[in-house]
């Protein structure tokens, strides 16, 4: 019987290597058969009061292996002033997740069109949802290209891919460095002023794509600047993990401002408290944390008092927590006596939970009270007034990070994940490299306390770092005041290269 067992499954194993070859072979088949789409319509429209035309194209951009077979079909958006100029600059835009599509930067802050939602921090409610021209696009002050990348927007891997190639720091990294370069070739603009930037993970995103366009070759892609929104380059300076201390010293503004705003703290402007916030922050705020178990009594007492002042809360509360509030749990406590949470993305807003029991909201009012907008201005837009046919289903936020590799390196790299030294490089071996960094006060995602501390690291030229503060969240864009003060600061900073 053991002797027929080893048979059978022997010629098991012999049956199927011919059916898995066969699948290999047709899927091989399938994605070198795959045409990829590029379609371009023409437009005019008033951008920071000028006018102009420009063009639209959507395309895909098909990367290979080393064999040939076409591994991913990757979309831009690219808007180009016409009649065109190659000393224009060129300005290279995506989101973050990492899973994220291009449609909140493009729809929601530099595109031509913009959906319109609410700027006051209330709920986009239900269709339809109106698409406007924006005035403030960057299209005036340079060309704009906005990348999904892999598993983004329209995206896609073809049949045969293997998704750890494309889903992780370096690889897609690699794979956005190569649809830039080949964009690049295509359009003429090797030696037009360039711009990279992301929001949210595309600031990390902007990280490693700078790495391999400047650093990992002798085929340097030279950039002119950096554009970093809603920065998290240094992942333990915003971590939650117990043990690490560092996360409630960069929330602690935050978590001031929030509490200002809504009527829990007191403070001149967003701006003075988030200093004062900042100095209690690092002094005697991260001496207490550092000592551990070991504070005295009166230390502890002194801290707990101030941090009630500061984040609104009851010091019955801070001590419960050991003087350590998570994020999750002041989304929750701050305005429990309301019966309302507030918002991750942006602490403007406010929640009804299904009770008012919990240490952590249901879901993140500022995230629900945005999306169902921009889903339906990208699928619009894209869809229809550009032309592009698919029957994929725009992406604005996949499942891919559950896959991700966060890798970047040894072991200590892997421990301590902090993407700023790719910047820093940069910046010391290209002169003429600055960064512009832009923060909202009530962002919680990335809050702006941890963007300050990864960029004022050893190895950043400080004088090459501008920061600029908005008056909402993680997309400050939202807020209409908001987008029109950051598409200036954009330009300006863009035309004073």
């Amino acid at each position: 019987m053991k002797y027929l067992r080893l048979t059978a499954a022997a010629a098991l194993a012999l049956a199927t290597v011919p059916a898995a070859a066969q699948d290999k072979d047709k899927a091989e088949a399938a994605a070198r058969a795959y045409q990829p789409q590029s379609v371009t319509t023409r437009h005019s429209g008033t951008f920071g009061g000028q006018r102009l035309n420009y063009s639209a194209t959507i395309g895909e951009t098909l990367l290979k292996d080393k064999e040939g077979t076409p591994q991913a079909a990757i979309v831009t958006t690219a808007y180009i002033k016409e009649p065109r100029d190659p000393s224009r600059p060129v300005t290279f835009l995506f989101n973050g997740g990492p899973g994220s599509g291009s449609v909140w930067l493009q729809m929601g802050a530099f595109g031509p069109k913009r959906v319109a939602i609410p700027s006051d921090a209330r709920d986009d409610g239900a269709p339809p949802y109106p698409l406007l021209d924006n005035p403030d696009s960057l299209l005036d002050t340079t060309d704009l290209v906005f990348i999904d990348p892999p598993g983004t927007g329209f995206s896609v891997l073809l049949p045969g891919a293997d998704p750890k190639d494309f889903y992780g720091v370096q690889q897609d990294a690699k794979a956005v460095a190569e649809v830039i370069r080949r964009w690049l070739g295509d359009n003429g603009r090797w030696n037009s002023p360039k711009f990279l930037g992301g929001e949210s993970y595309g600031t990390s995103r902007t990280a490693a794509v700078v790495n391999q366009l400047e650093a990992s070759t002798f085929n340097d892609v030279g950039l002119n600047g950096l554009i970093l929104i809603s920065t998290v380059l240094d992942f333990a300076a915003g971590s939650d993990a117990p043990g690490n201390e560092l996360g409630f010293v960069t929330n602690l503004p935050s978590m001031a401002v929030t509490a200002r705003y809504h009527g829990k703290a007191s403070g001149e402007s967003p701006a003075a408290l988030a200093e004062a916030a900042r100095q209690f922050a690092i002094g005697p705020y991260a001496s207490f944390l550092l000592k551990g178990q070991r504070a005295s009594a009166e230390e502890r007492a002194a801290v707990r008092s101030r941090l009630s002042q500061l984040t609104g809360l009851s010091e019955a509360f801070l001590e419960r927590a050991d003087l350590r509030v998570t994020p999750d749990r002041f989304y929750k406590e701050l305005l429990r006596d309301r019966g309302l949470t507030i918002g991750r993305l942006d602490s403007r807003y406010t929640g009804k939970d299904y009770d008012s029991a919990g240490e952590s909201p249901d879901n993140d009012p500022s995230f629900y009270g945005i999306d169902a907008g921009y889903t339906a201005a990208v699928n619009t837009w894209q869809r229809g007034t550009l032309g592009f046919r698919t029957d994929r289903e725009y992406q604005s936020i996949s499942n891919m990070v559950r896959d991700w590799d966060w890798r970047i390196g040894g072991r200590d790299e892997n421990a301590y994940l902090n993407l700023t030294p790719w910047i820093g490089k940069a910046m010391r071996e290209n002169s003429g490299l600055r960064t512009f960094v832009a923060q909202g006060w009530y962002d919680f995602a990335t809050p702006f306390f941890a963007a300050e501390y990864a960029l004022s690291r050893t190895g950043v030229p400080q004088d090459r770092v501008s920061f600029h503060y908005y008056d909402a969240g993680h997309m400050m864009y939202v807020r209409d005041e908001d987008r029109a003060k950051l598409s200036r600061d954009v330009k300006a900073f863009i035309r004073s290269r």
